[in-house]
């Protein structure tokens, strides 16, 4: 059975960092793509980052790009986002997501439908 548990949520200054954690049961995280999401209330969900199976391809929306960075743990099953810089905006329940039909990232990764799997999520506040 597949399970995504987050972690790594907090409360934090605007300019911080924060390191978020999805660990995986049920799969192995180098086998096949895992994104990460985040939802802010009234919002509808965004996609934030993606990172394919094995040599890791990694894709980043506009919002986040040079600012936050997604990898992956092998040993500990664990795919992780790195947030750098953060602002009041980037503010919203965090979730990973599976997919378990392509190892590789899709070219329309950011379409939340096609991951069949996520985590209940790690809220993440950024104070102005």
């Amino acid at each position: 059975q597949v399970q995504l548990v987050e972690s790594g949520g907090g409360l934090v200054q605007a300019g911080g960092s924060l390191r978020l954690s999805c660990a995986a049961s049920g799969f192995t995280v180098d086998k096949y793509a895992v994104g990460w999401f985040r939802q802010a209330p009234g919002q509808e969900r965004e996609a934030v980052s993606c990172i394919s199976y094995r040599e890791g391809g990694t894709y980043y929306s506009d919002s986040v790009k040079g600012r936050f960075t997604i990898s992956r743990d092998n040993v500990k099953n664990t795919v992780h986002l790195q947030m750098n810089s953060l602002k009041p905006e980037d503010t919203a329940l965090y979730f990973c997501a599976q997919d378990s039909l392509f190892p590789r990232c899709r070219l329309n990764w950011y379409l939340t439908h096609l991951y069949q799997y996520e985590g209940q999520g790690t809220q993440v506040t950024v104070s102005s």
